[in-house]
Formats: C-alpha cells, sequence, structure tokens
C-alpha cells in the first residue's frame, strides 16, 4: 500500500504543548518523542483519509450495493461456494 504522504520529505521544528508528567515519564523510559509523534499523526491521518474516502464515496457504494442484491455478482456463475 501506498503511504498517505511523502516519506522523503524533510523534518520540520514544531512546538507543541504536552502533558508534563507525561513528557517526563516518557523521557525517563526514553522514548523517541518525534517517532512517536510521527507514527501517531501516520495512523491518524490513515484513518481520516479512510472517513474521508468512504464519505466521499459513499453514494457510489450504495449503488453498487444495491446493484449486487438486484443482479448479484459477476462471479456468481463461477464460484464453487
Amino acid at each position: 500500500m501506498l503511504p498517505s504522504y511523502d516519506l522523503n520529505a524533510p523534518k520540520r521544528a514544531a512546538n507543541l504543548r504536552v502533558n508534563e508528567d507525561l513528557l517526563n515519564k516518557a523521557k525517563s523510559l526514553d522514548i523517541n518523542l518525534s517517532a512517536t509523534l510521527e507514527k501517531a499523526l501516520a495512523q491518524a491521518l490513515k484513518e481520516k483519509q479512510r472517513e474521508q474516502w468512504l464519505a466521499d464515496n459513499r453514494q457510489a457504494i450504495a449503488a453498487y450495493n444495491e446493484h449486487v442484491e438486484a443482479n448479484g455478482v459477476f462471479s456468481d456463475e463461477l464460484r464453487s461456494f
């Protein structure tokens, strides 16, 4: 599957506000904050893009499902299960 963003884009500094206790505990356990944030953002981006795609294609999906309900799928005669 293709990534939803440019993996080779340059890094950029960002100012964030984080719960102090959470930050201290993460640092004490040597959690890489940048890598963790990137992973969480990538997952959030993927979920939001999926939601957007489903919303954008809701009518087409419904129309296809109605067609299949009325006519079956093209491979009905070919399947053995």
